[in-house]
């Protein structure tokens, strides 16, 4: 029994070393492979900045102020703002195209303030509209007006004013008086009878006021 152990031991130790080694290959062979690197993401390329927008020129910048002033009836403000446009760039397209417009816009706002009332206004806009009328960007159709009827309607809306003033002059209301014949001078300056009449009302006041009321 012995003898059959002692030679049956080698033959199994020979086996276990191949089990073993059978199973370190297995092992080894049977490792998770390291994961895949993914390749990488292409990088965008970068931005472009939008280009600026082109700059205006001073004659185009005045006329946009210009149309603006148009959008909001501020017609003596568009009048001038297209005439810096003509002058900065003679032959202005859009300048060319809207002078008259605006032309006849304070002319026609003229009219409207000396209907309502407010004289002194409608002289301002009818002597802006007459120092524009000449101007070569007015280059479209005729006018519905000449400059002979706008200062046919201002000297007409003078002599008014002068009237007034005197009737309250004559009444002692040397203040009425007073603001009247301003108002002349406000859109005419070289108004000369105006001018005279106020400085005489208003020495006249001011020696009553150094005198004082009477006792």
């Amino acid at each position: 029994m012995e003898g059959d152990g002692s030679l049956r031991a080698p033959g199994l130790v020979l086996a276990a070393l191949a089990i073993l080694a059978l199973a370190g290959c297995g092992g080894r062979g049977a490792r998770t492979p390291p994961p895949a690197v993914p390749p990488s993401a292409p990088i965008p390329p970068a931005a472009t900045a939008p280009e600026p927008p082109p700059k205006l020129s001073p004659a185009d910048r005045a006329y946009a102020s210009g149309a603006a002033a148009m959008a909001e009836a501020n017609h003596e403000r568009a009048l001038e703002m297209f005439a810096a446009a003509w002058k900065e760039s003679p032959g202005h397209p859009g300048a060319s195209k809207d002078f008259q417009e605006a032309l006849i816009g304070l002319k026609n706002s003229g009219d409207e303030s000396f209907r309502h009332g407010r004289l002194e206004e409608a002289g301002r806009r009818w002597s802006a509209a007459l120092r524009f009328i000449s101007h070569p960007a007015d280059k479209g159709k005729p006018l519905p007006f000449t400059k002979a009827d706008l200062k046919a309607s201002i000297d007409q809306l003078s002599a008014s004013l002068m009237e007034k003033g005197l009737v309250e002059y004559r009444k002692g209301n040397l203040e009425a008086a007073i603001s009247s014949w301003r108002a002349i001078l406000s859109y005419d300056p070289s108004h000369a009878e105006a001018a005279k009449s106020v400085q005489t009302a208003a020495t006249q006041l001011e020696n009553l006021k150094k005198i004082g009321p009477p006792k």
